[in-house]
């Protein structure tokens, strides 16, 4: 997990890649808000300053690709289908891709504490679609569609502090929760507006591959 810790570092901000450790001072990125490797320690803030415009749009392309745990190659296809759909806005439905993504939903629903625990908890087969079990973290979720656990896993010590965290929990308004049932239903589609700072990491992104 300690390559975690180095994207935020290289994307120069927090992405809560590792949970609730994010928010201690054993974080990371606390102890050493440079880049990884000596000549990240010498560039420091000035070098993230002083940075090109392409440099700027590298960064945001490589800060959207780490908080969402994708390759290169998944990411440039959603930039492709999103640029292929006519009458759309480019951004919003990157974003919409993103955000529907099965490992994402678990996130936003407060199974896991992060989006790679929650990779984790879907490729280990823990979760169900519609009363399907699926085990593939990009898989595309659907308005209407419906996510539980499995009920052999729920007594799994992944989920052994679940009830009081979804107590706390507050879900994004395109997720109806259940807490009681620990089930969400898609009700809507991601909007990009409603994350701060999204708007503006995807438009920079599409830039990027513009060029």
């Amino acid at each position: 997990m300690a390559n975690q810790c180095k994207k935020c570092r290289r994307a120069g901000q927090k992405l809560f890649l590792k949970g609730a450790k994010c928010y201690t001072p054993k974080c990371s990125f606390i102890r050493k808000p440079h880049a990884p490797g000596t000549s990240g320690q010498t560039r420091g803030k000035n070098f993230r300053r002083n940075a090109s415009e392409y440099g700027t749009q590298m960064r945001e392309k490589q800060k959207v690709k780490f908080n969402y745990g994708m390759r290169e190659r998944q990411f440039v296809n959603y930039i492709k289908e999103a640029s292929g759909k006519a009458g759309v806005d480019i951004a919003d439905k990157i974003f919409e891709f993103l955000e529907l993504r099965l490992d994402n939903a678990v996130f936003r629903m407060g199974l896991s504490d992060s989006r790679s625990k929650a990779r984790q908890i879907v490729s280990h087969g823990h979760v169900m679609v519609n009363g399907r079990r699926v085990n593939i973290p990009s898989y595309r979720l659907r308005t209407g569609d419906k996510i539980t656990i499995r009920p052999q896993s729920s007594e799994k010590g992944i989920f052994q502090d679940i009830d009081i965290t979804l107590k706390k929990h507050t879900p994004p308004a395109w997720i109806n929760l259940d807490k009681s049932s620990k089930t969400g239903e898609i009700s809507g589609c991601p909007a990009v507006g409603e994350e701060v700072g999204m708007e503006s990491s995807l438009n920079t992104i599409i830039e990027f591959y513009s060029r």
